[in-house]
């Protein structure tokens, strides 16, 4: 079962509502899973960064064992990909 973090980035204080949709805790490993299961291809690494790539679209992913919320929102935002679309994938 997975964390999910909604609000203050503490995580003890959660609203009553979410202006963005709730994301899971993940790890970097996770997301590189997800993103190549979504068509990306695993072009290098760097240090704890590796890069993938679909067509024009080049994803940065942090290798850490808990990817922070908006860590994870950029690595959406960058793949082109929705939120929906990126959990249907996880």
């Amino acid at each position: 079962m997975r964390t999910i973090r909604c609000g203050s980035p503490d995580g003890h204080h959660v609203p009553a509502f979410c202006l963005n949709p709730p994301l899971p805790v993940v790890s970097g490993a996770e997301v590189v899973k997800a993103l190549v299961g979504a068509g990306f291809v695993d072009i290098s690494q760097r240090g704890s960064h590796r890069k993938l790539r679909r067509g024009a679209a080049t994803v940065i992913v942090p290798m850490h064992k808990e990817l922070a919320s908006g860590t994870l929102r950029s690595v959406i935002r960058q793949s082109g990909t929705s939120v929906e679309e990126f959990l249907a994938l996880l």
